[in-house]
């Protein structure tokens, strides 16, 4: 630690800042990090209620004065603060998970309470050092911003929000930053490729592929825009372990494939393919020829403004059989309540939901071998883990028109 590091970590800023600073501090020595360095922000992941050690470590760092250091906006929570949908959290669970909540709000962090932050404003400079929590956040932070962070996990975000400092390892460093795979789409069809579901088809496979590895895509035609991205980016991280992926013309740090590969050559070339594809769509579903559907779930990360556009247009003033649970954060939420389009969608039977989301806290109905549609490759991957349901995936067309008939209805097949 440095002379200005050290006395915080002695207790000189409270007991809590201490605490803060041992833990990052120790991180560091344990990740072989020569050194801390500053961080422009944070996004904390570990305010969503797990257990009552969670709340506890938030509420000791309350007790002994920690203030976060720089902007801190937070992930999702375990309950809906904003009243939209109904959570099925019971006492004492439900209790400490405000308490929890609460704790976070008193360190200084923003009630945000989305997981796709850099919708709500939250975009770090491109270059900056910041410490990231939950894995798409992670993912679309270092990949489309090119900010630079690790996966940072419960409960070492918020030590690093407070201390304002990071180990230096992993992607913060530019050598890390470096492409050794190409992941090469050329061979998709240009119908496929400019769809939905291709991002979170091309996600899952990219991250179960590649893992941690840092990999560049190629053949990717015209930028997809942020949606696109957040989908492969969020299934990719589901999938592996993926914190950083490179687009060539696309992504800030791949203006092409050899800049993105450092100027040298990849270790391993994936050359994908149509089966390969199909095969990864498949991957996404677990239910099996179900005569009909029990829920419909998306915004997983949560769903942009531009996302309930198309979610308006596709339902098209129809009454749904099965309630289409839409999942966003209160920044969203906001401009779809000034001029009446939160009550409109719900009066046809869309649940909003709001600062979490249906895999992480019991929203949905406890329903032993149910089946959820989803267009979201990753509430695919988490849904049947979290909450009991089979999965089916499909676009966001298919989520529409199958809530309007109560039953699966698929009209975007992979090409």
């Amino acid at each position: 630690m440095s002379a200005e590091e050290r006395p915080i970590a002695d207790g000189e800023h409270g007991a809590g800042a201490a605490m803060a600073m041992r833990i990052v501090a120790e991180s560091a020595r344990l990740l072989g990090a020569p050194r801390l360095i500053p961080i422009a922000s944070a996004h904390i992941d570990g305010a969503l209620y797990h257990g009552d050690s969670g709340t506890l470590f938030a509420e000791k760092l309350v007790e002994g004065g920690a203030r976060v250091a720089v902007r801190a906006t937070l992930n999702v929570g375990a309950l809906d603060l904003m009243g939209c949908s109904r959570v099925r959290l019971e006492e004492p669970e439900r209790g400490m998970a405000r308490r929890m909540m609460e704790a976070y709000r008193r360190l200084g962090c923003e009630q945000s309470w989305t997981c796709a932050p850099y919708q709500a404003g939250h975009r770090p400079a491109f270059g900056s050092d910041v410490a990231w929590g939950e894995s798409n956040a992670v993912v679309f932070c270092n990949s489309v911003l090119g900010a630079r962070t690790n996966r940072y996990g419960d409960f070492l975000d918020i030590a690093c929000a407070i201390t304002g400092r990071a180990p230096d390892y992993g992607l913060h460093r530019p050598e890390n930053r470096i492409a050794t795979l190409v992941f090469d789409v050329s061979a998709l069809p240009a119908e496929f490729m400019a769809s939905e579901i291709a991002w979170p088809v091309l996600g899952s496979l990219y991250g179960r592929e590649v893992g941690n590895t840092v990999g560049v895509v190629a053949g990717v035609q015209g930028h997809p825009g942020d949606d696109a991205l957040k989908a492969f980016g969020a299934a990719a991280a589901s999938t592996g372990a993926v914190g950083l992926f490179h687009i060539a013309g696309v992504t800030p740090e791949a203006p092409d494939v050899k800049t993105a590969l450092g100027f040298g050559l990849p270790q391993a070339t994936i050359c994908v393919t149509p089966d390969m594809a199909a095969d990864a769509q498949a991957r996404l579903s677990t239910a099996e020829a179900p005569d009909a559907i029990d829920a419909v779930a998306i915004g997983s990360p949560h769903l942009s403004l531009a996302e309930f556009d198309a979610l308006e247009s596709l339902v098209a003033g129809r009454r749904l059989t099965v309630p289409i649970h839409a999942c966003t954060g209160r920044h969203v939420l906001s401009k779809l309540e000034r001029n009446g389009r939160r009550q409109a969608l719900e009066a046809l039977g869309v649940v909003i939901v709001a600062d979490t989301c249906v895999v992480v806290t019991p929203i949905l109905a406890d329903r032993p071998g149910g089946v959820l549609m989803t267009n979201s490759g990753k509430f695919a991957q988490y849904a049947p883990g979290n909450t009991g349901y089979s999965v089916l995936y499909g676009s966001l067309a298919d989520c529409v028109e199958s809530a309007v008939a109560g039953r699966p209805v698929f009209s975007e097949a992979l090409a």
